[in-house]
């Protein structure tokens, strides 16, 4: 129990304005909030997990050169996909608000590709070198996820009050800092 709340508090600290936060309140903006959420958990739980099973193991950190550059050119993909924005037809309009699968995806793949060697995978590992891997998994996971659900909901808020082509810029010039970011941490 001692690993859970451990591993909750540090993880949700370190959450606390990182990327992934700015990337929840950014999606939060485009899609509805659960599946947001459901992406973020599940991207976060299987990257927790491998986190703690290499933090269990004490194996050798991640290839974060390469890791880094695909993450990098995938928020610039995403930025121009936001830039450039999707028409919908009335009918499939109605048929995006009955699904969650895309923005699922969309959402589980951004989080999965930005947590591979992010500070908070990094934390994971360590914490679970020291703690339970089972309590530690648990922890962090719950930790970021609550973290990012009060990113979401500052998104939704923002999104209300926002022109639809304020939050479209926007968006995409965060997936581009995001990337270039990457890049150029990994470049430099």
């Amino acid at each position: 129990m001692e690993a859970f709340w451990i591993s909750l508090v540090v993880i949700f600290v370190a959450e606390l304005g990182d990327k992934s936060q700015l990337m929840a309140m950014t999606f939060a903006t485009r899609f509805r909030p659960w599946p947001v959420l459901a992406g973020i958990t599940l991207a976060t739980a299987v990257v927790h997990l491998f986190s703690v099973g290499l933090g269990g193991l004490a194996g050798d950190a991640l290839p974060k050169t390469a890791i880094s550059i695909v993450a990098g050119i995938a928020f610039l993909g995403f930025a121009l996909w936001t830039l450039r924005g999707d028409e919908l037809s009335e009918k499939e309009s109605r048929k995006a608000e009955r699904t969650t699968r895309s923005a699922l995806v969309a959402v589980t793949v951004a989080f999965f590709l930005s947590e591979l060697g992010d500070k908070t995978m990094l934390a994971t590992i360590t914490l679970a070198t020291q703690h339970g891997w089972l309590g530690t998994w648990i922890g962090s996971t719950v930790g970021m996820v609550a973290a990012d659900a009060l990113a979401i909901v500052v998104g939704r808020m923002l999104g209300r009050h926002l022109p639809e082509k304020v939050i479209r810029y926007g968006a995409a010039a965060a997936f581009a800092l995001f990337g270039i970011i990457l890049l150029a941490e990994t470049l430099l």
